[in-house]
């Protein structure tokens, strides 16, 4: 694997760039040897916040993790593309049984089978929810957002008449996500 490790708002020694490639040689065997990670390691304040992002042949394998130590950063941040992976390859070995136009991404992922056997086997949705949709405009579904207290709100938006969604980003701004016609 090719590492690419990178700071903001610090500087990386050699051998803080030694222990991180010894920490993301954990995930080696996950991935083709060609693979490229890129490491982006910024500090704020008193947390390291560390993102890993691994691109494959038809997927993005991202994690991201903030704690005050850098190493046990760089520790759940890689604990996450692991469980990520072997979720996918699972999720994959079931579409490759039904599939075997997926055959090719399945045995491109090098995860043993008694990995896959620690996995669970599908998806579970624990809550179902219905509700009606009403007719308002994106600063109004932020204010109901903001009234029920969760990170996103479903509306329909008055002006296109489609099904939009706001949601709130981790720097306390608003995105909203609307549907291509």
């Amino acid at each position: 694997m090719i590492y690419n490790i990178k700071g903001k708002n610090l500087t990386l020694g050699d051998r803080t760039k030694e222990k991180v490639e010894d920490k993301l040689s954990r995930v080696n065997k996950l991935f083709p040897e060609d693979a490229q990670a890129t490491v982006k390691i910024s500090s704020e304040k008193l947390d390291y916040t560390v993102e890993v992002t691994i691109p494959l042949a038809r997927r993005l394998v991202r994690a991201e993790s903030t704690q005050q130590d850098m190493m046990a950063a760089v520790d759940k941040a890689v604990d996450i593309i692991e469980s990520q992976i072997v979720r996918h390859k699972g999720r994959m070995r079931n579409k490759v049984r039904q599939n075997a136009a997926f055959k090719a991404e399945y045995e491109s992922i090098p995860i043993r089978e008694e990995d896959l056997a620690q996995e669970e086997d599908g998806i579970v949705i624990e809550k179902s929810k219905r509700f009606e949709l009403r007719p308002m405009d994106a600063e109004e579904a932020v204010m109901q957002m903001e009234l029920l207290g969760h990170g996103f709100f479903v509306f329909l938006d008055a002006s296109s008449d489609t099904i939009n969604v706001v949601y709130k980003r981790k720097n306390g701004t608003y995105g909203i996500i609307e549907p291509e016609k």
